[in-house]
């Protein structure tokens, strides 16, 4: 598990094939010499394990329907990445709890300057929007967001506010209008959502 306050910035240094699977060497200032082989790290959102170090680098591999289901296809050599290293018993959520488990990918339709701060307007998958509401908890790239507002026809466009530390300590100051990111939505939410689905929880609360 992960909170999504993103640590460090990740840089790909290196792609390899594997196999039909690609295994990516991750730069970063990530203490790595502390961080056993077989953990998990958060790359802009999506949980890999870590297979291998050397130096300041180190090693994950990715399936083919990993990278079918988020943005890893389009990660090459020098794009830059959101890091974050696993929970441990004791350690402060400081965002929500995230899974890594990137449930699609949205689009970012428009970023707007309010202030100090940037506001951006994405759209969801359609499957996905349902579990989208106002004041809710999404993770964008791996970052720990507030929904501001909902919008469009079927819920499909929300809103949220980075404020200036997240835009420059995060690769979202990276984005634009166009881009795709990796989308968890708030597994709360969904856990919600299926109760509220199921015959049983209609029985107890009518």
């Amino acid at each position: 598990m992960f909170t999504g306050i993103v640590t460090h910035i990740g840089e790909i240094a290196e792609i390899e094939d594997q196999h039909g699977d690609q295994r990516f060497w991750i730069k970063s200032a990530l203490p790595l010499s502390k961080i056993e082989t077989g953990a998990s790290i958060a790359c802009s959102g999506v949980c890999l394990t870590l297979v291998d170090k050397d130096g300041d680098k180190f090693a994950a591999d990715v399936s083919a329907e990993t990278v079918s289901k988020t943005i890893i296809g389009q990660w090459k050599t020098g794009t830059r990445i959101n890091l974050e290293t696993s929970l441990k018993a004791g350690d402060e959520i400081g965002g929500h709890l995230v899974s890594g488990h990137v449930d699609g990918v949205c689009l970012l339709e428009e970023i707007k300057i309010e202030g100090d701060s940037h506001r951006l307007t994405l759209k969801a998958p359609d499957e996905l929007a349902r579990y989208i509401a106002p004041k809710g908890s999404v993770t964008l790239d791996g970052v720990s967001l507030t929904v501001n507002e909902v919008n469009g026809t079927q819920g499909t466009h929300f809103g949220v506010n980075i404020i200036p530390h997240t835009w420059i300590h995060t690769t979202l100051g990276d984005r634009h209008t166009g881009d795709a990111l990796n989308l968890e939505i708030d597994v709360i939410a969904r856990y919600v959502a299926r109760l509220m689905d199921t015959q049983s929880f209609k029985g107890l609360a009518a």
